[in-house]
């Protein structure tokens, strides 16, 4: 079992604070939402989900 990051791009507003507070760069931009690109690389450290203004990133757990 693995934590990785999911995000309700319905509600995202382009930000990009979660592209740029990740430490392990798994989220990019693509257009004008945030996306999750790189889920194997997740740490689970939850930096993400604290700095999202608007809270539409969780952590689940995954058999990935």
């Amino acid at each position: 079992m693995k934590v990785i990051p999911y995000i309700d791009t319905d509600k995202c507003i382009g930000c990009a604070i979660c592209v740029e507070v990740c430490p392990t760069e798994v989220f990019v931009m693509s257009g004008e939402k945030a996306v999750v690109m790189h889920p194997e690389l997740c740490n689970g450290c939850g930096i993400c989900v604290e700095n999202c203004p608007v809270d539409v990133i969780t952590l689940k757990w995954t058999d990935l």
